[in-house]
């Protein structure tokens, strides 16, 4: 029996402590001339999250796991308790002036056995984030894509219109435009122009996810490829730069060697397209895999040509088999508005366990990436300055850079030998040859 979702914004207690948080020294500030916007993803929502002796009970998306140590904040067994989520939206709301926009990459559910969930509680979740974002930021400009937590059943998302996509036109008609909301109803993508000479684009890469059934053996599902190109063309012509923003992300999962994120065949097409429209893309932001990881775009040349981020989620939520998980986190992006690159990464989090043992939350910086890593920006060239120093044996900023991976989850654990290799090999090589070339190069190391 399906379990009806209930929200309410002001039945839920809140124990909120909103700390101001330094602003971080700016690098490349031209006289404070810098854009910064945020970038939330992974919320994964669990209404049925509550703190109880029986920790088998606490919520439905640890499947009969027992909860490690629930707390008003959530458990690193569970998904985001709507609290938890509420205190990053504070958080954010208070700790600096606003930036310019957000980005939201998707996932608002909870991680349940389909039959917890149907395409209305579905919807009622997705609409819950979706009120609870404009609550808070009632003037801000948001620009959402779809994950694959965002249908019923989860992964299945489709090739043509249907109840779902229908249903995110209406909840997102406020920040989209009619064009952007016209491909959105239809195929789950869209894009939009969003500052002067600055394109968003939107991509469904569920539509090539593995587990998409739907979508097994299409050549191009809902056309999405063919559209990504000439709507890349279009602003080739027009002399915009574009940001792309997606849930599953292209390249090499850092925590499984030889997997990408997507079907193969389609990181491929997307890879080589990305490449070709290299001169305009100013970045890539995905989220999904629940860490925080960056990759940098080489040409056939070597030479870096696109900076790629993935964001950790809010959700803290880890596989019962899983040696490590993640404490929430959002993050704040700084970019220079005359070319629109990305200059920095702000990245901030909420220690869990000491959020449930003091009962309020403190969000922090955990750390910025150019004073973390001594890089001048976030460029490919930085990038690819970071990418190679982690490969280095002994490196002391691999081991900086896990740490973060993890969102400070635990000090203490270590990545080396084939775990070291397959992180290293997804930062700096998206396409199957030059990966199967760096996993081979690192395996004659040892």
């Amino acid at each position: 029996m399906h379990r009806r979702v209930l929200f309410c914004l002001a039945c839920l207690p809140v124990y909120l402590l909103v700390v101001a948080v330094p602003t971080p020294k700016l690098q490349n500030d031209r006289n404070g001339n810098i854009g910064k916007f945020w970038h939330i993803s992974d919320l994964h929502l669990d209404p049925t999250y509550h703190v109880t002796e029986d920790r088998t009970k606490v919520c439905l998306s640890s499947k009969g796991y027992p909860a490690s140590d629930p707390g008003a904040f959530g458990d690193f067994m569970c998904d985001s308790p709507y609290q938890l989520i509420l205190s990053a939206f504070q958080f954010m709301k208070h700790s600096f002036p606003q930036p310019d926009f957000m980005i939201w990459t998707g996932d608002s559910p909870p991680h349940v056995p389909a039959a917890e969930l149907s395409t209305q509680q579905v919807i009622d979740v997705i609409a819950n984030t979706t009120h609870t974002i404009r609550e808070f930021f009632p003037t801000l400009p948001v620009y959402p894509a779809v994950g694959n937590h965002d249908y019923w059943p989860q992964d299945q998302l489709p090739t043509s219109t249907n109840e779902i996509y229908q249903a995110l036109a209406k909840l997102w008609a406020g920040w989209l435009e009619p064009e952007a909301l016209a491909t959105l109803r239809e195929g789950g993508f869209y894009s939009q122009l969003i500052r002067p000479q600055l394109r968003l684009v939107s991509l469904n890469t569920i539509l090539y996810y593995g587990p998409n059934k739907v979508t097994e053996n299409m050549t191009d599902p809902a056309g999405q490829l063919q559209w990504l190109q000439n709507t890349l063309e279009a602003s080739r012509q027009n002399m915009e730069m574009v940001y792309i923003i997606a849930h599953v992300p292209v390249g090499y999962l850092p925590y499984a060697r030889d997997t990408t994120a997507m079907r193969e065949v389609y990181n491929e097409r997307l890879v080589e397209m990305f490449r070709n429209y290299s001169d305009l893309i100013s970045g890539q932001f995905y989220g999904h895999t629940h860490r925080d990881s960056i990759m940098v775009l080489l040409d056939h040349q070597g030479k870096p040509v696109n900076s790629v981020f993935v964001t950790p989620a809010v959700t803290p939520i880890k596989n019962a088999r899983e040696p490590y998980s993640n404490n929430p986190a959002v993050r704040t992006y700084l970019y220079d508005p005359a070319d629109y690159g990305v200059l920095d990464i702000w990245q901030y989090y909420l220690n869990l366990t000491e959020a449930n043992r003091e009962g309020s939350s403190e969000w922090k910086l955990e750390y910025t990436l150019t004073g973390a890593f001594e890089l001048t920006d976030a460029r490919p060239q930085s990038l690819l300055e970071l990418a190679l120093a982690l490969a280095e044996p002994g490196s002391k900023a691999f081991h900086k850079y896990f740490k973060h991976f993890m969102v400070s989850y635990n000090d203490t654990i270590t990545c080396e030998g084939d775990c070291k290799s397959t992180q290293t090999c997804s930062v700096m090589f998206l396409d199957r040859d030059s990966y199967s070339a760096c996993v081979k190069k690192m395996g004659k190391k040892k």
